[in-house]
């Protein structure tokens, strides 16, 4: 069953402040400052705030959270936010938290400071075999979701796209022909409606990559013949996004 989250009534409008609050703290306390694309950080913020109202910890959004119980979730590498790969190594390494809110002065400063932004190539698709190709890899790049979309449109290949992120998430913007939502919270009870799909090729994707790899190590798992993941998810993709139900 697919837990909904209305984002507009009182208890997240409510929640979401203290978790803005709360990312403000964690600013200030580390000295870090927030990405300069917004988009990324409100997104991580309901994120995390979505976690609080169902987990009651603001667990990383970007990750799927392992364990029934409390206990269980406590004794997993669940990370909480702000988490301890992000303080040890990502952002003093890569200048960013994985999920990209958090980021020291200087990474910030040199994403402002990009004025030409170098798109990459359009990836046309034009043979059966060429797509079979890419749904053969466990990763695959966002111009190569678009392509098989494109591909599909055209007939020339046929395979699933799931999107594993949480409702209110796909509700807010999601890949044009998204074919299922499978949400990490409720994955085990909302995999059945793929039982009948297993020897199709799947795509999965999430925000960032990590939730849907997760999902993709399992799907292969239960027997599903072919599944790839977008790499660095739904903040890549160039391509048409949706909102709405």
């Amino acid at each position: 069953m697919i837990k909904k989250i209305d984002i507009e009534n009182e208890e997240f409008q409510t929640s979401f402040e203290l978790t803005r609050q709360f990312t403000d703290k964690v600013c200030k306390d580390y000295g870090f400052v927030y990405n300069p694309e917004n988009d990324i950080n409100e997104s991580i913020q309901i994120g995390l705030t979505r976690n609080k109202l169902i987990y009651n910890r603001r667990y990383c959004p970007c990750f799927m959270v392992i364990g029934k119980t409390q206990e269980e979730k406590d004794n997993s590498e669940n990370r909480l936010c702000p988490c301890k790969p992000a303080l040890e190594k990502e952002i003093p390494v890569n200048g960013r938290c994985h999920c990209g809110i958090f980021c020291t002065p200087e990474y910030a400063r040199t994403l402002e400071e990009k004025v030409e932004v170098k798109e990459e190539e359009h990836l046309k698709i034009i043979t059966k075999n060429e797509c079979k190709n890419i749904l053969n890899k466990k990763q695959i790049s966002a111009i190569e979701v678009e392509a098989l979309l494109e591909a599909r449109e055209l007939g020339i290949i046929e395979f699933s796209l799931v999107d594993t992120r949480e409702w209110m998430e796909w509700l807010g913007n999601r890949i044009q022909g998204t074919d299922f939502l499978v949400p990490t919270t409720s994955f085990y009870q909302t995999i059945e409606k793929l039982d009948e799909k297993k020897d199709i090729p799947v795509v999965v994707y999430c925000h960032s990559g990590s939730r849907s790899a997760y999902c993709q190590r399992i799907m292969l798992d239960m027997g599903f013949k072919s599944v790839s993941n977008l790499d660095y998810g739904i903040i890549s993709y160039q391509g048409e996004i949706i909102s709405g139900r």
